[in-house]
């Protein structure tokens, strides 16, 4: 850590933030000595620190007073703030600003029990443009959205999203091999970019917003419109690179993960 970033720290804080991660990898518990040994703390600073988190509820002490582990207090005050509503609450000025920029619509798309739902949209600052409704169900596997959403699941969960979807307004029938081949380019280029299977004219543009255990916690799209007049807009190179860097500063606020960390993946 560099001295400008030296300057801001909060040595406190930190030994605190230490605590809790290391319990957080120990269900049953650790000694006071056993943590200040895996923290390379004294014992009295820990001593300090774990009873300041035992009285304000985030740990706590076993019947016998030598082990300390988490309570579910972090658990309860995630649930005040639930994953969906986090997502959707940092997205949603960011991608009325992208939109400002890029002059194209966009909405965020997620799957719920099968369906492809769009739960936030942003139009596009211009006279015109092509923008979902909140609520829209899409299809699985003529959408960018949902490809996406199924690109980087298991085969199992894969199979699981297949049995559960049911078809949208004018989705086909599903072809599963050229289903998997959509999937299998998605996962070596890191997101969509399909003409629409909609409509004509549109191209489909779609990254993945991942959460912290590398599934996908939903899906940026952009249903890019090229324009032919004298407005001078971004190209569509150039929209693919905003959304997709949206779409990796959604993943950071998710604390989320790429599978690209552990398989090379080209984004």
């Amino acid at each position: 850590m560099d001295s400008a970033n030296d300057k801001y720290r909060a040595p406190a804080l930190e030994k605190g933030l230490d605590i809790i991660e290391l319990l957080a990898g120990h269900g049953e518990g650790l000694p006071q000595g056993e943590i200040a040994k895996s923290l390379e703390r004294s014992q009295s600073e820990i001593y300090r620190m774990l009873s300041t988190l035992v009285r304000r509820g985030y740990v706590v002490r076993s019947a016998s007073g030598d082990r300390y582990s988490l309570s579910l207090k972090m658990f309860s005050l995630s649930q005040r703030h639930p994953p969906i509503g986090r997502v959707i609450e940092a997205a949603l000025p960011r991608m009325r600003a992208i939109t400002r920029v890029a002059w194209q619509s966009c909405h965020m798309g997620m799957e719920s029990s099968g369906d492809i739902v769009v739960v936030a949209s942003a139009e596009s600052p211009g006279n015109w443009g092509l923008a979902l409704r909140t609520g829209t169900v899409v299809g699985l596997w003529n959408t960018g959205t949902g490809r996406v959403l199924a690109a980087f699941r298991s085969n199992e969960e894969v199979d699981d999203l297949i049995d559960q979807h049911r078809r949208a307004i004018g989705e086909p029938e599903l072809d599963r091999a050229e289903f998997e081949g959509h999937l299998e380019r998605i996962r070596n280029e890191g997101f969509e970019l399909m003409p629409s299977a909609t409509l004509i004219g549109v191209t489909n543009l779609a990254f993945p917003i991942f959460g912290p255990s590398g599934n996908v916690a939903a899906v940026l799209s952009c249903p890019y419109l090229k324009r032919v007049d004298d407005l001078k807009v971004p190209s569509q190179e150039e929209v693919v690179t905003l959304f997709k860097s949206l779409a990796q500063e959604l993943t950071d606020l998710y604390c989320g993960k790429s599978p690209s960390e552990g398989k090379g993946q080209n984004q």
